[in-house]
């Protein structure tokens, strides 16, 4: 079935405002809907529209601003840890803000979490004593769609914890079911009491602060896609280990962002072919353990899969500004 002409000069447009050749567009115009001289006069035809132009200009100047960010890749690249996130033991929060929050830079940071109960406290055993029969939120048949983190709403269901915790245990290795950050409304009240096994980091975090974080839980094998989140982030590994890999904000134009913060890519195997400026991207990578923070700055895309059953929490109540989601307005198809 030929697709509407006004989809085809939409793609005509786009193309031409990404800077593709006038004749490569037109010879990729499939002969079965066009002739040559129809194609031909189609792309002429959009050449010549003001609203092509005016769309042009625009154009350039995102192109500008893209240059701009490659020009920080590149300087990033040249710095003698450039290519690795650094692990540091007990950051004083000077050295925290100024090196790696106000620099936009990843790192890991060892020894803040010594004072946690929970990281002796918690197991399955301990959560069902402390909470197994409260109601939680959690994501099914995340295997079953490809978009299940932009659907994640659609895979909402309530169960006790305590038979959550038993599907987790005997699950094996798996991405079709898992607690995470959107699920946390109903879960931080139904787990509730595991938050006094956790000491506020309040070298980097605000304790008066009304966020006190999200729970994440889930088998070996749950993935979270590459997307980038509004906020700078802490993630504090409490049980098992999770890799982690990391893109900079400044790459976003190789990431295939193809609706609000989310990627079109596959960290977990990458398909070149489709995504080939995916080449250009610098990619971190990490396996985060127990007891480990690892500051994830706004705007870098992250890939985060468990290698082994995980308890994770989260943290953006930072002691310095990070409200920048108010002005944030990119949430369609782009």
């Amino acid at each position: 079935m030929a697709r509407p002409k006004d989809d085809w000069r939409r793609w005509i447009a786009e193309n031409l405002l990404l800077g593709n050749p006038p004749e490569a567009i037109r010879d990729a115009m499939p002969r079965d809907e066009f002739t040559a001289e129809e194609a031909a006069a189609e792309v002429s035809a959009a050449l010549a529209s003001p609203y092509v132009q005016g769309g042009s200009r625009i154009a350039n100047r995102l192109r500008k601003r893209e240059w701009t960010l490659t020009v920080y890749g590149r300087l990033n690249r040249m710095r003698a840890n450039g290519g690795t996130i650094e692990r540091r033991e007990r950051l004083s929060r000077d050295e925290f803000f100024e090196q790696y929050y106000f620099q936009n830079r990843p790192v890991i940071i060892t020894g803040m979490m010594k004072a946690w109960p929970a990281c002796t406290k918690w197991d399955f055993g301990y959560f069902r004593e402390r909470c197994g029969d409260q109601e939680v939120e959690v994501q099914f048949g995340r295997e079953s769609d490809e978009n299940y983190e932009i659907n994640g709403p659609k895979h909402k269901k309530l169960m006790r914890f305590r038979d959550y915790l038993d599907m987790v245990e005997g699950a094996g290795t798996t991405n079709d079911f898992y607690m995470t950050a959107n699920n946390a409304s109903r879960n931080r009240e139904a787990l509730d009491v595991l938050w006094q096994d956790i000491d506020p980091v309040t070298e980097y975090l605000d304790a008066d602060s009304p966020d006190k974080g999200f729970f994440w839980l889930g088998p070996a094998g749950t993935k979270t896609p590459y997307h980038h989140d509004l906020t700078n982030n802490f993630m504090a590994q409490v049980m098992g280990r999770k890799q982690i890999k990391m893109v900079p904000l400044h790459d976003t134009a190789y990431v295939y962002n193809n609706l609000h913060c989310y990627s079109e890519v596959d960290a977990s195997a990458v398909d070149y072919e489709r995504f080939p400026l995916m080449r250009k991207a610098q990619v971190l990578e990490c396996t985060l353990a127990p007891g480990e923070l690892l500051f994830i700055p706004i705007g870098w895309w992250h890939y985060v899969e468990g290698l082994d059953a995980t308890v994770t929490m989260s943290f953006t109540n930072f002691l310095r500004y990070n409200d920048f989601a108010s002005d944030y307005t990119t949430y369609q198809h782009l």
